[in-house]
């Protein structure tokens, strides 16, 4: 090879590494992008119908894809055969009460779980205990029909909240972790609240005695000093991950045995300013809990761990969405990088995440009000192709809604992704009431 023939190819080489740093593709290569085919109304209630429909949450079915199930507060699920173009709506009922807090996942087998709060009150398991246990519901025919639930067991008179689950892909086996209250609201300093942890390794007939995993319990005031927002994820070699928000921290825990034993400490993964019960103008309350997914795809990002939330380090005026992502599982974590890529000073908030399990790629759902001096607020996906080094930001709603403190629009949004096809799930107010939404967004 002569020299110059090697100057070429250096330049060549050279040439690429440019275009890839700098997000051109070279000819012949298609970017990777969404295809919005637009927003969906699935649901619509009324002010005078009680309870209005929010806390949204969406699974597609991995055996079947174009089956979605989903679901809302109080007793609402949904059903599309079709993708999420058109939707079925039933009540969910159960013996044990349904109380909110709904959260919908299925298994490899495309059977759909349903947790859901009790509601001992007006069913015949009666209890001092207002909310004495969570429930998980299960369809074996896409949603149509629903079994009448099982529950880990019953603690006394505490109550269980803020429940949230993860499937392990390999083994089906259901994990599902929530916050215990000695007493819900208590400000007596001797009532506190834990993470508790269950799984069931029978497709929901049985379930482990539930186990304590945090290390530090809070108090049962439902703020910043109380342990909450518990999400479970699972790893390619069957870890159980969770973190949860505690006096301005995020904790992390693990196991590498099913859910058996646990880290002796938990570790401190993040600082989040301002902490997780976050002030932002027209909300009552908005949740900046953590979301903790992992990466179950072939892809060169297989089994890192990323962590999602919202708080308040640049300014309670300016909520903003942030990731933190470990490979090592768990040991050491990145740096948190920012999400939304709008300038400084707008609410960024209300963000939930999946990471595609067959592609590796992220996506995050969120509240954002980049574009107005107001109240006024829009929907907007986040993605990653790269790990989560860069996001895009699309907007994936028809039009700004305004809230209002006084109407609740619950605790989180949702979102599911599973080989390119993404589908979000969100709530918005509506003049009259408020209404629940998903997109029709494909990845090509």
């Amino acid at each position: 090879m002569n020299r110059n023939t090697q100057l070429s190819i250096i330049l060549l080489f050279l040439i690429i590494h440019i275009q890839c740093k700098s997000g051109k593709v070279p000819t012949g290569q298609k970017p990777v992008e969404i295809i919005n085919s637009g927003a969906v109304r699935i649901d619509s209630s009324s002010f005078r119908s009680g309870f209005t429909a929010c806390e949204p949450t969406i699974c597609i079915n991995p055996a079947s894809p174009n089956h979605i199930v989903a679901g809302a507060i109080l007793d609402n699920v949904y059903h599309s055969h079709d993708g999420g173009l058109s939707w079925s709506q039933q009540k969910l009922s159960s013996s044990m009460g349904v109380y909110g807090d709904p959260v919908v996942r299925a298994d490899m087998n495309g059977q759909f779980y349903y947790a859901h709060l009790s509601d001992p009150d007006n069913a015949p398991y009666r209890s001092e205990a207002f909310l004495d246990r969570i429930v998980v519901q299960t369809s074996t025919d896409q949603g149509k029909t629903w079994s009448d639930g099982s529950h880990p067991a019953v603690r006394g008179t505490k109550d269980q909240d803020k429940q949230w689950m993860a499937i392990d892909p390999q083994t089906n086996h259901l994990y599902m972790t929530w916050t215990e209250f000695d007493r819900y609201g208590s400000k007596n300093p001797e009532d506190k609240s834990r993470i508790l942890f269950s799984k069931t390794t029978d497709a929901g007939q049985s379930w482990s005695d539930p186990i304590s995993i945090n290390q530090y319990d809070g108090d049962c005031v439902d703020s910043d000093l109380t342990t909450e927002g518990a999400v479970p994820a699972v790893g390619p070699d069957g870890e159980v991950y969770v973190t949860w928000s505690f006096d301005h921290k995020l904790y992390f825990d693990k196991s590498l045995d099913g859910g058996m034993t646990w880290m002796d400490q938990d570790r401190i993964v993040a600082d989040q300013f301002e902490g997780w019960d976050i002030s932002v103008p027209g909300f009552g309350r908005v949740n900046g809990m953590p979301v903790t997914e992992v990466d179950q795809s072939q892809g060169p990002q297989r089994g890192r761990i990323y962590i999602n939330w919202s708080d308040q380090r640049n300014g309670t005026d300016d909520t903003d969405i942030w990731i933190i992502s470990s490979d090592n599982q768990g040991e050491t974590w990145t740096n948190p990088k920012r999400v939304n890529d709008d300038a400084a000073g707008k609410h960024q908030f209300f963000s939930w995440m999946d990471v595609d399990p067959m592609t590796g790629y992220i996506y995050i759902v969120f509240y954002d009000r980049r574009h107005y001096p107001d109240n006024r607020t829009d929907v907007y996906l986040a993605y990653s192709t790269d790990g989560g080094a860069s996001f895009t930001n699309t907007k994936i709603n028809e039009s700004a809604f305004t809230p209002s403190a006084m109407v609740f629009l619950g605790d989180y949004n949702d979102i599911s992704a599973y080989n390119n096809q993404i589908r979000p799930i969100w709530t918005q107010m509506d003049k009259n009431g408020t209404s629940i939404w998903t997109a029709i967004l494909e990845m090509e």
